[in-house]
């Protein structure tokens, strides 16, 4: 629903930054405010002949939005520091529809703004403390955890925190070997550390 959401709101090339990080921010709201919701199969162009299920609801569409707000602000902060073409030309189709997103959710994406910029600041400085870039986006998922300011904002924020610094440390782990081989920034190569596949798993 989420890919079909991001093609209505948005266009179909902004569906290449479809994220199962967003898939799972639905399904978390979704089974926590049980929304009405309606459902369907459709094919498309990356599936033309066997049908595709899909389901709608406020919250799928807040997670296209969120999707698209999150690759808009990546591609920006891209395109300003290392003045990538493509990181231009990928802003450019992300933010069509972006100022209809941030009229509705203007918290969500000032914190998308600040925190995508403070981690790739932090990762340009290649940052040695891994915590440090994990809280960062852990602030991210945590308001974009919360969709309603109601009894359930505290939990949510926490458990956005929470999840934010697993994805994180998880991916950072995961990329070791591809980011050593790449000389891209890893935390845990920036802090000295060696690959430790062991440790990983039971952490």
């Amino acid at each position: 629903g989420i890919c079909r959401n991001i093609r209505s709101g948005s266009s179909n090339l902004c569906r290449v930054c479809l994220s199962y990080d967003m898939a799972l921010l639905a399904l978390v709201l979704m089974s926590l405010y049980e929304p009405e919701e309606t459902s369907g199969g459709n094919a498309c162009m990356l599936h033309p002949i066997k049908k595709r299920l899909w389901v709608e609801n406020e919250y799928i569409q807040y997670g296209a939005d969120m999707n698209v707000a999150l690759a808009y602000y990546n591609a920006l902060d891209d395109w300003r520091d290392d003045k990538k073409l493509t990181a231009k030309l990928m802003a450019g189709a992300f933010g069509k529809n972006l100022a209809k997103i941030q009229e509705r959710f203007p918290r969500q994406c000032a914190a998308i703004a600040r925190c995508i910029h403070e981690l790739n600041a932090l990762e340009t400085a290649n940052c040695d403390n891994p915590d440090t870039c994990a809280n960062c986006f852990g602030q991210l998922m945590g308001e974009l955890l919360v969709y309603h300011e109601d009894m359930w904002a505290g939990v949510l924020r926490n458990m956005g925190m929470a999840l934010g610094r697993f994805i994180y440390l998880g991916d950072a782990a995961k990329d070791y070997r591809r980011d050593k081989k790449k000389h891209k920034y890893n935390p845990y190569i920036a802090m000295g550390l060696a690959e430790d596949p062991q440790r990983w798993r039971e952490y």
